[in-house]
This record gives structure tokens, sequence and C-alpha cells, in this order.
């Protein structure tokens, strides 16, 4: 855009401001807009920023050359959304680069129609996909939640130990272990950070231990802690200082 030009353009933009053009701004905006031709994407361009009401009311619009050139290089690329290259057979890498540029920039211009309709992805999985997808547990497309609660509920369940009660402490979906124990700040036992080992197991799949077998790990637990106790004891005694009496000489 030479300075001409640049004149011509701000005669549009006076005509939405009621600016006052002169020749030092058609010099400013034919060196800020050196590379952008006048055409009517410029113009267009113009005619978009006032036709979008500000953000505060009361701000007085004002186009400057960065508004047209954004504006402008927007207007071009929504006529590319839905581009697509034609080839042609056995063409060389220079013929392709000068057979997409001159394509996007038909396009582009708006000299040749843009494509109207989005391509689309046609077929659907193969059949050995579909297999490899049930055998892995898909059960078919999961219906929406008709409320963010059962939404919620869904993804809690199959979120490790916190998905299923607790068979040890009753401890309901989503909410965390608590010990038997009652205090003043935890009437129904205080919360725990790590959930029950038969909770993890249940939320894993794994059997369940039976009653016996539950006694006899709660029993090596309670052993266990009672060596360590012990282990602990000893290593804190002092033995008594012996006192020896020497004899008179």
């Amino acid at each position: 855009m030479n300075r001409d030009e640049a004149a011509d353009l701000l005669g549009h933009c006076a005509a939405f401001d009621n600016r006052k053009p002169s020749i030092a701004a058609a010099h400013a905006w034919a060196a800020a807009l050196h590379d952008v031709p006048l055409d009517q994407d410029a113009k267009a361009a113009v005619a978009a920023y006032y036709s979008t009401p500000p953000k505060d009311p009361d701000t007085k619009l004002w186009v400057l050359p960065h508004h047209v050139r954004t504006l402008r290089t927007k207007i071009r690329n929504q006529r590319l959304e839905n581009f697509q290259y034609t080839p042609i057979g056995d063409e060389s890498v220079g013929e392709y680069l000068a057979r997409y540029r001159g394509q996007v920039q038909a396009i582009a211009s708006g000299r040749v129609a843009p494509p109207t309709g989005r391509l689309a992805l046609e077929g659907g999985p193969s059949a050995g996909f579909m297999q490899e997808l049930e055998n892995r547990g898909w059960e078919g497309n999961r219906t929406v939640p008709d409320s963010d609660e059962e939404s919620l509920a869904d993804t809690v369940r199959r979120s490790g130990p916190l998905g299923v009660e607790c068979p040890m402490c009753a401890a309901e979906v989503g909410f965390p272990c608590k010990s038997g124990k009652a205090t003043a700040k935890h009437p129904l036992g205080k919360p725990l950070t790590k959930p029950h080992t038969v909770r993890m197991r249940a939320a894993s799949g794994e059997p369940q231990l039976t009653i016996a077998q539950r006694a006899a790990e709660e029993e090596r637990i309670r052993e266990a802690s009672r060596r360590a106790l012990e282990r602990l004891a000893a290593e804190h005694v002092i033995p008594d200082a012996e006192i020896i009496e020497e004899e008179a000489s």
C-alpha cells in the first residue's frame, strides 16, 4: 500500500469515525501497511471493526493499521476454512508449491468461491478393532447421565478404592475409611489417609479374605507391632552402671 492508497483507505475510515485525514497520516499508514494491498478486504476490515461493539460502551472506536491487518487476515482465513488442495498427477515439488500457493491465493482473495462443505470421514471401525475393544471390557457407547450427581457418582465408582464401599468400616462410596475409635471431634471415627486393605482388594477385584484369614492377618499385624515395640524398648534401655569397689591396699 502506497501513500495514495493509504489516503484512500483513511478516507474510508473517516466515513465511520469523522477523522481528518492528512498527508502525514497517509505516509504513516503506508509505512505500517506497506505489505498490505488496498483491496476490498482491507475496506471490509474497517467495516468489520466498526460493526463490532466495544467492551466498554463509552469507549470511542478508532481503527488503527494493526486492526486493518488483523481483521483482513481473519476475513481471508475464513474463506480457507474448508480448503482442500487439488493435486495433479506426477507433479514435482516445485509444481506442487506453485499450484498450492495459487489455489490458496485465489480462494483467500475471493476470486474463486470457497468450498462450502466439510469433508467427512466415512466407514466405521473394523470388526477386528471392535473385537479388541470388547476383549478389554468395552460394552458399547455409555449413556450420558441425566444430572451432575449421576455423572459424579459414575466417576467416583471408577476411581480406585474410594469407588467401592469399605467392607471393614462401611465407609460409603467417595468417602475415606475411618478408624473404629470415636473421639469428640470425630464421633464416627477419625478419617484415615490410607484405605483399609480389604477395600483396596475389593476395588481391584481381588477375592476377599474369609473370617479366619482376616483374623490371622490381624493377629500377624499385632504380633509384628508387638515385636517392633520390644525392639524399640530394648534399644532405649540403658544398663545400670556397675560400681566396682577397689580393695584397700
